[in-house]
């Protein structure tokens, strides 16, 4: 009968190592949910897969959650929204903002919503971007982040550290959308041609100075018109261009002689101080 006194303080002590660790619960962590990305201002989110086009704006939002009030019972947030390439590259300075807001017992599921634009360069190429958002609690001090995948279907270049023609391709006319399957023409036509220029080096800013002379020459060489003047491109941008879209028609003489011929493009970066050239053959027929 001694025994019995034990056990039962025994079995009083469990009960109360169970119940004092049911007192003890651990706050969720800040989170940023619900993100959403979208083509009109409060617009319907897009479906999984969609892409985007360079030039193009978009609409991002998202919500957070766990947040902590302060004893005036008010959220207090701070937070900033930046897009990248996929190579980490910002596409533009970061947006920032704060919110502050009253939230009472009846608002307890409330969750701030997060929204702002972000425009996509002219000129990036295609893949996976994402847009980063950054959350500081100003009560909790705690700190949440998300990165949201970003669609681009873009031009495609090929990644290179030379100056280099790129995508050089004939056309019938100015606004054809297709290249010419085969490239013969007749005298008097006109040869359109389309190319882009990659792997030119950057001054500060993102300063490019590029510059391209095209040429018509004959099967043995001689060059029967070379253009004047170079066409130039000099600017600053924030993000740095991938590449630098050209196109130019050459007017061929109604007494031009069958034969093989060839356009050349001849690039110059003042930047980098590289030189590079392209030869396209043609036909006359």
């Amino acid at each position: 009968m001694a025994a019995k006194p034990a056990n039962i303080i025994g079995m009083r002590l469990l009960v109360l190592a169970v119940f004092g660790a049911g007192w003890v619960f651990a706050a969720a962590p800040l989170a940023i949910v619900q993100p959403a990305i979208s083509i009109m201002e409060g617009g319907t989110p897009d479906l999984p897969g969609a892409e985007h086009v360079p030039g193009e704006t978009v609409y991002f939002s998202c919500r957070v959650a766990n947040y902590t009030k302060g004893q005036d019972d008010k959220v207090r947030l701070a937070y900033s929204v930046q897009a990248f390439d996929p190579a980490g590259v910002a596409l533009s300075e970061p947006s920032h903002n704060n919110f502050e807001a009253e939230v009472g017992v009846q608002d307890r599921d409330w969750r701030p919503r997060i929204e702002t634009e972000v425009v996509l360069p002219p000129l990036v190429p295609s893949g996976v971007y994402k847009i980063t958002v950054k959350v500081d609690d100003l009560v909790a001090k705690t700190t949440a982040q998300l990165d949201a995948p970003l669609r681009v279907r873009g031009h495609i270049i090929h990644s290179g550290t030379a100056l280099a023609v790129q995508n050089l391709q004939l056309f019938r006319a100015e606004n054809d959308n297709e290249p010419v399957a085969k490239p013969a023409y007749r005298p008097g036509d006109v040869v359109w041609a389309r190319f882009d220029i990659t792997g030119f080096q950057y001054g500060p800013a993102n300063q490019v100075d590029v510059s391209y002379v095209t040429a018509l020459v004959a099967a043995g060489g001689t060059v029967l018109w070379k253009q004047p003047e170079p066409a130039v491109e000099q600017s600053e941008s924030f993000y740095p261009k991938r590449y630098i879209p050209a196109e130019f028609g050459l007017n061929l003489d109604k007494k031009m002689r069958p034969g093989e011929y060839a356009i050349t493009v001849t690039v110059k970066d003042g930047v980098g101080n590289q030189t590079s050239e392209m030869r396209q053959p043609f036909t006359v027929e």
